[in-house]
């Protein structure tokens, strides 16, 4: 089992339950922007976000973004060890550092016994982009090499005594991120860091991270992970819940719709996004399916929970395999949402009489 770290509110690592983090790609220097895609990506449920810190105004805004938002900041450092002192003074709740680009050794030991000082972690994260050069010419392939420029980077950072640490070792090949992270995991018992870097553009992100991730956390390696998605990153979080859940690593409202065919009488993927907004935050192990149509849907739907399937004027409610209701379009979400509410709390009563 890893190591617990704290960072904010948060705890990863040590059995916790994994944590879904995300970045802005908007100017950190814009702080209403900024804000307000952070808060988008709170009510996604995203629990950690990463901004990029590149130069002194930007540590200025991090003072006014922290001031102003409840979730969690992490400021991603490149290249200059003041500005991820100054991040840490600002009131970042951890810093992250790629081995390679901070320079000498001196300058991490700096970050390092002032993060120690403030009780701030550092995720130490290697990749492929910005590795020092000389592991890409020891080592014979591009895992190996990620694996031991992090746990390089490691080593400085507990020479001053500081070990509150995060790892992580990405690659946007999929495989060399599997095979870097199931080779670190024997190696060291700092929590992880995982996903794919330039992972692409929507599908080719999404097929990349769910193959690498999936595998990875279904092994019991990942306590924390980010899906990485060229443009809006808001979408990132709605597919991390989705590995996490395919894999049993997450217990809230899975959502199965069906794929749709002539018999279809309400819009599937329409419904079946509004359901999953509606659900966001709701916590429990409750399955709910969006089926288009009565006939094909009611054997389709076995196993769920809470079910609706689509009429011409609304839908028909399904509750523990049985007729609910029938309901017009406008009620599909609240009385689906009270359903899901009223299973839980059956499975919670369950529970305490079993206790």
């Amino acid at each position: 089992m890893t190591k617990v770290v704290r960072i904010g509110n948060v705890m990863i690592g040590g059995g916790n339950p994994v944590a879904v983090q995300s970045m802005t790609n908007t100017d950190t220097k814009d702080v209403e922007k900024t804000i307000e895609q952070i808060e988008n990506l709170q009510k996604a449920g995203c629990q950690i976000v990463r901004l990029s810190v590149y130069d002194n105004e930007c540590v200025e805004a991090l003072k006014k973004i922290k001031s102003r938002v409840s979730i969690p900041l992490v400021a991603d450092i490149h290249f200059d060890y003041k500005l991820a002192i100054e991040s840490i003074l600002a009131g970042a709740n951890k810093i992250r550092i790629n081995p390679g680009n901070i320079g000498a050794k001196w300058k991490v030991e700096e970050v390092a016994k002032v993060a120690m000082a403030h009780g701030i972690p550092i995720r130490v994260g290697s990749n492929e982009g910005s590795m020092d050069e000389s592991y890409v010419k020891k080592f014979k392939n591009i895992s190996e090499a990620l694996v031991y420029s992090a746990l390089d980077e490691v080593n400085i950072l507990e020479s001053v005594g500081f070990n509150d640490i995060v790892v992580a070792v990405k690659s946007s090949d999929p495989v060399e991120t599997v095979q870097a992270n199931e080779m670190i995991s024997k190696m060291t018992q700092y929590p992880l860091h995982i996903g794919v870097t330039e992972a692409g553009i929507y599908e080719d992100a999404v097929v990349r991270s769910a193959f690498a991730l999936g595998h990875l956390l279904y092994e019991g390696i990942g306590d924390t992970i980010r899906v990485s998605i060229a443009g809006d990153p808001v979408r990132e979080i709605g597919v991390a819940y989705s590995i996490l859940q395919s894999v049993k690593r997450f217990e809230g409202p899975e959502i199965v719709a069906c794929p749709t065919c002539a018999r279809t009488e309400i819009n599937v993927e329409e419904l079946a996004t509004a359901v999953r907004k509606e659900l966001i935050g709701v916590k429990g192990k409750v399955k709910v399916a969006v089926m288009g149509c009565v006939v094909n849907g009611i054997g389709e739907a076995k196993g769920a929970d809470v079910a609706v399937f689509g009429t011409k004027s609304g839908g028909v409610i399904y509750f523990h395999g049985k007729i609910f209701s029938k309901v017009g379009r406008d009620e599909i979400l609240p009385t689906l949402k009270k359903l899901v509410e009223d299973h839980l709390k059956g499975e919670k009563d369950e529970i305490n009489k079993i206790c």
